[in-house]
């Protein structure tokens, strides 16, 4: 109650609530980079996974454990934003303006179970057509200028992706 209770109060001073989220990526068989994308918990939007700043974690640490809650999804995760975007959040009786700053992050494992499963649905896609279906412009334009920056191939896991359904091999195998 109180955290709500702060967050409105910070939200009615003027100045944006700060949240962080994760850029999912991965690369296909072919070599071409993919996004992934949640559904948002309430309107079913497209969205990165994203939540409010953890007390005493890095902003890039929240980002990641954020990533896992809400897509189920395990990577590597850079430790310097990509940019920030901004939006407006229902909250209980109001709308907040709310700057989010987002760190890319390189994918391993997808998992078959995670908290919010039951919630979201997941999607991977290209970097064109996430930017077109996520609804805040700014967001969109972070999603293309990470892809044409080609940063993304020095942020890659060295050992492959592991998607969803594979088998693990055992240890020393």
């Amino acid at each position: 109650m109180a955290k709500v209770k702060q967050k409105n109060r910070r939200a009615s001073d003027g100045r944006p609530l700060q949240q962080v989220g994760a850029l999912p990526f991965r690369v296909d068989d072919q070599g071409r980079l993919q996004i992934l994308l949640v559904s948002s918990r309430e309107t079913h939007r497209a969205v990165i996974p994203k939540g409010w700043p953890m007390r005493n974690r890095k902003d890039w640490k929240s980002a990641q454990i954020e990533a896992r809650q809400e897509a189920g999804i395990v990577g590597d995760i850079s430790r310097k934003r990509i940019g920030q975007y901004l939006y407006w959040k229902r909250l209980d009786t109001h709308f907040a303006l709310v700057k989010v700053s987002v760190f890319p992050l390189a994918v391993r494992r997808q998992l078959g179970d995670w908290p919010e499963r039951h919630e979201r649905e997941r999607r991977w896609m290209t970097p064109e057509d996430a930017a077109l279906l996520v609804d805040e412009t700014d967001l969109g334009a972070l999603i293309t200028e990470f892809a044409q920056s080609q940063t993304w191939r020095k942020l890659l896991p060295s050992r492959p992706v592991r998607r969803e359904g594979e088998q693990l091999s055992p240890a020393g195998a």
